[in-house]
């Protein structure tokens, strides 16, 4: 795995993390476009990786899913999730110092603020339709299997 890949990784899990603390909004809300649109994966592999993160015992069936048609990364998995943990309790941490109102407040500009980039910013990407092969081929060829079939 490259360097700037696992830094991207880490990012994404503490960003996420620390949002889901702060706020309480789902991993799924940064994971899952920050893997499409920063390491190229397409919309359900990165589904897959985010459900994989938030693994047991939520969501083990669809995750369960995923896995068998190749949409989970395992290895990506795990670093978001173990940047996860930190970003959610320095999130939580800022979260409990900020009074009830602020919080609201923040939490309606990260809100408005993605719904802005969805209606207006999002571009079609060529590489968020790969199919499940393309995607699979992908990341094998980078060293990086999955580890299903």
């Amino acid at each position: 795995m490259a360097l700037t890949t696992l830094i991207l990784l880490l990012v994404v899990g503490l960003a996420a993390g620390f949002l889901s603390g702060l706020i309480g909004i789902g991993g799924g809300i940064i994971i899952v476009p920050a893997l499409v649109l920063f390491l190229g994966f397409s919309q359900k592999l990165a589904q897959g990786t985010s459900l994989g993160i938030l693994l047991l015992p939520v969501g083990i069936l669809a995750v369960m899913q995923y896995y068998k048609q190749g949409y989970l990364n395992v290895n990506y998995v795990i670093i978001i999730a173990s940047a996860f943990v930190l970003g959610s309790f320095l999130g939580s941490k800022l979260a409990l110092s900020v009074s009830d109102e602020k919080m609201k407040k923040i939490f309606a500009i990260v809100l408005l603020l993605i719904a802005v980039k969805m209606l207006f910013f999002d571009k079609p990407s060529s590489t968020a339709a790969k199919t499940s092969g393309e995607a699979t081929t992908n990341i094998q060829q980078t060293g990086q299997g999955l580890g299903v079939k």
